[in-house]
């Protein structure tokens, strides 16, 4: 099967790096041209560049938006024009005990995970409608389901995108545009990575020993016993984002390794 999304325009938000990079080259390597998107200029330009060096002939364009606010959302729209897909992945996460999390937390991690999606998708869905044709993904987490003690607020938003994408997929019915949710498991992005190497030079234990350790305390029924990749996640959401994919639609796509012990 070749995937091909030449003609296509995608903005793809929160993706400097990790998964939404991934997301961004793979839909670049497929042919569309991509908006690339984070809060600052530097960062967006440094991954646009980053991507052109892989893939010469890509069409790659940098908006810099801070999507946890109204504002950045509109900044975005106002300078990336309309497009064909549209990946919400931009998100937050971290861990904190409940008792800790206090409202302003909680509000920061709607605004950013959850808003943001939602901003993005009420400006661009009619017009996709209008069109004839669309793609829009939201990048959940297996902690939409699977949801983490240690990150309930996480957990929280995440299962909110499932009930977005759904909805918003039943507004789409007898159309050509698809609305879909991707929950990825624990994957290897910068930050994990650095995480991990942080704590190996503190304990004097190797990051792979510390990722096993990670494994079986945190997500114990994991079945791929290691850390995604963000290609892998990528490969997924650019087969969703294409025509062969065009009966796919308000569906929750697993990309966890198997860690939810579901088969539906």
């Amino acid at each position: 099967m070749h995937i091909e999304l030449a003609g296509k325009r995608a903005i793809v938000t929160g993706s400097t790096g990790g998964i939404g990079f991934a997301i961004a080259a793979g839909l670049a390597a497929s042919g569309a041209g991509v908006v690339v998107n984070g809060r600052t200029d530097k960062g967006c330009l440094d991954a646009a560049q980053r991507i052109r060096d892989h893939i010469p002939a890509a069409r790659i364009e940098a908006v810099a938006a801070d999507l946890a606010g109204e504002a950045g959302a509109s900044e975005l729209i106002s300078r990336a024009g309309d497009p064909d897909i549209l990946v919400n992945n931009v998100g937050i996460f971290g861990e904190k005990r409940f008792e800790q999390i206090n409202d302003e937390e909680w509000e920061r991690y709607f605004q950013t995970n959850v808003m943001s999606g939602i901003r993005l998708s009420r400006h661009y869905l009619s017009r996709m409608i209008a069109r004839g044709w669309g793609r829009i993904i939201f990048i959940s987490s297996e902690s939409a389901i699977h949801v983490p003690k240690e990150m309930i607020h996480y957990g929280m938003t995440k299962a909110a995108q499932l009930s977005i994408s759904r909805g918003l997929a039943e507004l789409t019915a007898g159309t050509a545009v698809t609305v879909n949710s991707v929950l990825p498991g624990p994957t290897r992005t910068e930050g994990i990575e650095a995480g991990f190497q942080k704590s190996a030079e503190q304990t004097g234990i190797s990051v792979a020993e510390l990722e096993k350790k990670y494994l079986a305390a945190r997500r114990p029924t994991s079945l791929l016993r290691r850390l995604e990749t963000p290609e892998e996640v990528a490969n997924l959401v650019v087969f969703v984002c294409s025509q062969q994919a065009s009966a796919i639609n308000g569906a929750a796509l697993r990309v966890d390794g198997g860690v939810v012990r579901s088969i539906v």
